[in-house]
């Protein structure tokens, strides 16, 4: 059954008086209930050391107040440009609820123990895939990565397929949210919630 699309002109405003990270919670649980795949799909944003940006999709895997959990091979692009430039910026867009997030902040490893965790939970083949590639390097043929992949295969026949070392995760703790809500005639509503190292988040509503 298709999702139905929520009617704009009663959308109410932003509450401003939210905390962001619930307010992320409760929309994030009407994407869960409203998009059709990967609700929690997003657009992670890095720089290099140089200052140039890059982005790609990629998916959330956890979050809390101490901030945002997504995995990675740490040879990738990503992964050495967050462990030489520790800040990053995720976008998450839902087409269905025309709503977007934008959050901005820096960016921590995960500890040994919550990547050996969440990597226990992956599908066998897509640890088995962790092992095989060389992540972002160049690769010479599709006939290449497969002879690899069933190589590691064949390794771990009957036995648990380990984390390899460079392969684990990142946390960006929130120092900005921007809420988005599609209005009609392009009249938005954007609020920004901003964190300078105090307690308290100082919340502004923004023209669209």
């Amino acid at each position: 059954m298709a999702a139905t699309e929520p009617n704009v002109d009663t959308l109410p405003l932003i509450d401003l008086s939210s905390d962001p990270f619930d307010l992320f919670t409760k929309w994030m649980k009407d994407a869960e209930a409203s998009e059709p795949s990967d609700p929690n799909a997003m657009t992670l944003a890095t720089v290099s050391p140089e200052g140039r940006p890059s982005a790609r999709i990629i998916l959330l895997k956890g979050f809390d107040r101490e901030g945002f959990r997504f995995y990675t091979n740490l040879e990738s692009r990503k992964g050495r440009e967050l462990e030489t430039t520790p800040v990053a910026a995720l976008l998450f867009h839902w087409k269905s609820l025309r709503r977007q997030i934008r959050i901005e902040g820096t960016v921590t490893s995960v500890t040994t123990a919550e990547a050996d965790a969440y990597f226990a939970t992956r599908r066998r083949l897509s640890q088995i895939g962790a092992i095989a590639s060389d992540q972002s390097r160049p690769l010479p043929d599709r006939e290449t990565f497969e002879r690899r992949i069933h190589e590691v295969e064949e390794r771990y026949e009957g036995k648990p397929v380990p984390r390899p070392a460079d392969w684990s995760g990142f946390c960006l703790r929130p120092e900005r949210f921007e809420f988005w809500q599609e209005r009609p005639y392009r009249l938005h509503d954007r609020a920004i919630w901003v964190n300078h190292g105090k307690a308290a988040w100082e919340v502004t509503r923004l023209y669209p």
